[in-house]
């Protein structure tokens, strides 16, 4: 039977939760206070067995960037279950600066597979641990923000939040 932590944090954007395993990896989180809804986000071969609530080791780098601390989440370790290609998309998404967006087609190209636009969508649509992954610094060839699991609401304040974050740092 495997265990995983489960907490709800209070964020400017709304209710944050955060499931984590035994080990203090990020499996999944997201702006809502439904347990289900997280798990959701987890494959279901990998999801836990029992929740346990309490406090998760996250939940510092949480408060760090909604403090103005924005990295500190790049820090906190996740476990993502993927192919190849899933597997290097999520590690390209930790590299993208707070501050800074990258088209679709620009994070293909980071992946090494500038053709495969529609799958950096897929790699973005099926991020779980959200905010520590940070698929929503990915746009729509266009500029415009394109799909976010939380709503387009919460991905604008996380792209206003971080642009205004990156410019107090220079």
């Amino acid at each position: 039977m495997t265990d995983a932590t489960i907490q709800t944090l209070d964020t400017p954007d709304g209710p944050f939760t955060v499931l984590e395993d035994t080990e203090g990896r990020v499996l999944a989180s997201g702006w809502t206070d439904s347990a289900e809804r997280i798990l959701g986000r987890v494959a279901a071969r990998h999801r836990p067995d029992r929740l346990v609530d309490g406090r998760v080791a996250a939940a510092d780098a949480v408060d760090a960037f909604y403090a103005g601390e924005l990295e500190h989440a790049m820090q906190v370790p996740v476990r993502q279950v993927g192919t190849e290609l899933f597997t290097e998309g999520w590690r390209q998404l930790r590299r993208i600066p707070a501050g800074t967006v990258l088209t679709y087609r620009e994070f293909a190209a980071a992946m090494g597979r500038p053709d495969a636009v529609r799958a950096a969508a897929s790699v973005c649509a099926r991020n779980a641990p959200a905010l520590f992954v940070p698929c929503h610094r990915v746009l729509r060839s266009d500029g415009t923000l394109g799909g976010f699991a939380w709503g387009l609401d919460v991905k604008r304040a996380l792209l206003e939040r971080e642009s205004a974050g990156a410019a107090a740092l220079v």
